[in-house]
């Protein structure tokens, strides 16, 4: 009897310390998953815990432990709940390090890192454009491939600015641009958002802040602050939030930029054109002027009638194209 309480006493410690190692494990493998070099495969924490929660949390084993042994498993299970909580915690990545990640894989290089980069563009890796290709032959094989309404088409990247007049992009798509002289950023006027501030009825001043979920929490508490730092005395109360292009042109000098903080740094806001422009020929005059396509859509457009003529289809039917567009935001 002595032999097999001995017995069942290290048994218990054995699953008590292989819980306890268990959970070290889970949470090393959250840490060295996203590390580990292609090809080298980790069991998931849940896979490895799965035998010992059976094990702590059977009635059978319980039993058999006895009624002294069955008390010192059930507090082992805190340990096993917590191993299993560490396995479904959700690991929070920062941009930063997934672009570190995608590099470190070959997935995604910075564009023009040699000199050092060139900010919002990417190059694609090894690993990158074999993926990015997949994608592409996968999308295709489904929605050309396997249909017999689909045609395919691949345009050019440029194309004659009669085409870009016509569905207004050269009038129309462009976004209110205002810059900070200060900080040299530039923001979109519709979403820069200011409100006037006032104690007692009289002004106190501007606060300006970009477009958010909590914009208004964030623009009381920053003129509350405005209010405290000013010294003034009497009942705060705060305009409703507009964007930058509903100020008026004596209001525009009184906001503060959303970087700075000092009322005078933004520009009046002015149309911003969001297409490349290029010049085509020898000569760069008016006449040579085109625009790289903001948008693969205008190639089908366009292209219809020879595709209706040649393709051998009737209408509904569908063009699929896949390509670069480019926007200057």
């Amino acid at each position: 009897r002595r032999c097999s309480e001995g017995c069942c006493a290290l048994a218990h410690s054995m699953l008590a310390a292989s819980a306890a190692i268990l959970c070290a494990v889970s949470t090393a493998y959250w840490t060295l998953a996203p590390r580990m070099p292609t090809g080298v495969a980790l069991r998931a924490p849940r896979q490895l815990i799965a035998p010992a929660c059976s094990a702590l949390r059977g009635r059978g084993g319980a039993t058999a432990l006895g009624s002294s042994r069955a008390g010192r498993v059930r507090a082992a299970a805190p340990a096993v709940e917590q191993a299993e909580a560490v396995s479904d915690a959700p690991e929070v990545v920062s941009m930063d390090e997934l672009v570190s990640l995608c590099k470190r894989r070959g997935f995604i290089f910075p564009s023009s890192e040699v000199y050092g980069g060139f900010a919002g563009f990417y190059d694609y890796g090894p690993l990158g454009v074999e993926l990015r290709n997949n994608i592409k032959r996968a999308w295709w094989k489904d929605f050309v491939h396997k249909r017999e309404d689909m045609v395919g088409l691949d345009s050019s990247i440029i194309g004659s600015p009669q085409i870009w007049k016509a569905s207004g992009h050269i009038d129309g798509f462009s976004d209110p641009m205002v810059d900070c002289k200060e900080s040299k950023l530039r923001f979109r006027a519709d979403q820069l958002f200011w409100a006037r501030a006032e104690v007692g009825g009289e002004l106190l001043g501007y606060v300006s802040l970009l477009e958010s979920g909590d914009m208004e929490e964030r623009a009381l508490a920053m003129a509350t602050k405005m209010k405290k730092k000013a010294g003034r005395q009497g009942e705060l109360s705060l305009s409703p939030l507009k964007d930058f292009t509903e100020a008026t042109a004596e209001e525009q000098p009184l906001i503060p930029s959303p970087e700075t903080g000092n009322p005078g740094a933004l520009t009046a806001p002015r149309d911003f054109n969001l297409m490349f422009q290029t010049s085509v020929g020898a000569m760069s005059d008016a006449a040579s002027t085109a625009f790289l396509r903001p948008e693969t859509a205008q190639g089908i457009f366009t292209n219809f009638k020879n595709v209706v003529s040649t393709g051998r289809v009737k209408v509904p039917f569908g063009i699929a194209q896949i390509g670069k567009a480019f926007r200057n935001e």
